[in-house]
């Protein structure tokens, strides 16, 4: 049987990482053989993409053109080389951010044509598509604070989408609202300004939904 697609978004600071690894660990403790995925990068293409999307590693600026289609390049790889494959096995698949992120950050945030975005994203995936995306909304606020504690914990600067001003950051988390308003059947919005375990609960109920899970993983 094909395996299970599931996708976590959300702003800076959401708690997409750490929901998502609960998520594997919870679905792996249950006997679901899972594999973990993150955008852009999980393959050594898409990882030197990321280097070059976050980190400055070209040291010249980078046109918002090129930006969209070096994500779409790097999510291209990953559908093809580490997705695919894995659903097709059987396994389940959660990855920390997919094709809507390029959509909320690129298009609603940098302002590129969202329905073009749109068009780019369904040439790099292709038939492939999440059976669930997992939006964790915070406020704007939040986020950044959540943001600069993060990086103050780990010693570390702001990587080039981190560095933007406020209203970028808002015209992304009202981007993704919109997509959820638009894929209903696919997105679950979660307020993740909650505990962690009150977070990690309701995403056990969106994917225990999906069925196949509920009487094999741990309550």
């Amino acid at each position: 049987m094909r395996g299970r697609f599931i996708t976590f978004e959300g702003p800076e600071g959401s708690g997409k990482s750490t929901q998502a690894r609960r998520l594997m660990d919870r679905l792996a403790a249950g006997g679901v053989n899972v594999i973990s995925a993150r955008e852009p990068g999980g393959t050594r293409t898409g990882e030197i993409i990321r280097n070059l999307l976050q980190h400055d590693l070209a040291k010249e600026p980078i046109c918002p053109e090129t930006e969209v289609l070096l994500f779409a390049a790097s999510r291209a790889q990953l559908v093809r080389h580490v997705i695919e494959p894995a659903l097709a096995s059987g396994s389940w698949v959660v990855c920390d951010r997919f094709m809507d992120s390029t959509t909320a950050y690129q298009g609603y945030g940098r302002g590129f044509d969202v329905e073009r975005m749109i068009e780019i994203n369904d040439f790099a995936v292709g038939a492939t598509r999440p059976d669930a995306t997992i939006l964790l909304d915070l406020d704007v606020a939040v986020s950044l604070e959540r943001m600069n504690a993060r990086n103050v914990e780990r010693n570390q600067g702001k990587d080039r989408f981190e560095r933007e001003a406020s209203g970028f950051h808002e015209r992304i988390r009202n981007g993704y609202l919109e997509l959820a308003g638009r894929w209903p059947e696919r997105f679950r919005v979660i307020n993740s300004n909650r505990p962690m375990d009150e977070v990690s609960a309701e995403v056990w109920s969106v994917v225990s939904a999906l069925g196949a899970v509920a009487a094999r993983a741990p309550g």
